[in-house]
């Protein structure tokens, strides 16, 4: 049980997925929580972020910097204090993890 208020743990949630709906794959005009490349999005008690993500493909042309962008865009979020980004490719990433709206930007249906 985090020692956060559900109030302030939901509006910090809010934040967050916002700030992360700012980084887009560049090989795809949506955004990578709408693709489906976040996995979780962990908050401690301390304000500390932890981010599990994947890309489309492990040979994916910006895989050293996509984790950069991501750690930027969640520090811009206030009151956060450290904030760490893993990669990892299990569970492999698949079309199925996308959005609805995800799918409907790139004519999926």
């Amino acid at each position: 049980m985090s020692a956060l208020p559900q109030e302030k743990l939901d509006q910090l949630t809010d934040q967050l997925v916002a700030a992360i709906k700012t980084v887009y794959d560049p090989e795809i005009p949506v955004d990578i929580y709408e693709l489906g490349l976040i996995y979780r999005v962990d908050v401690s008690d301390d304000m500390d972020i932890t981010v599990d993500m994947t890309l489309t493909a492990p040979g994916c042309p910006v895989a050293g910097e996509m984790p950069g962008w991501v750690e930027n865009a969640v520090r811009s979020v206030p009151g956060i204090r450290d904030v760490t980004v893993n990669l990892t490719f299990e569970p492999p990433w698949d079309p199925s993890r996308m959005s609805d709206e995800a799918k409907l930007e790139l004519n999926m249906f």
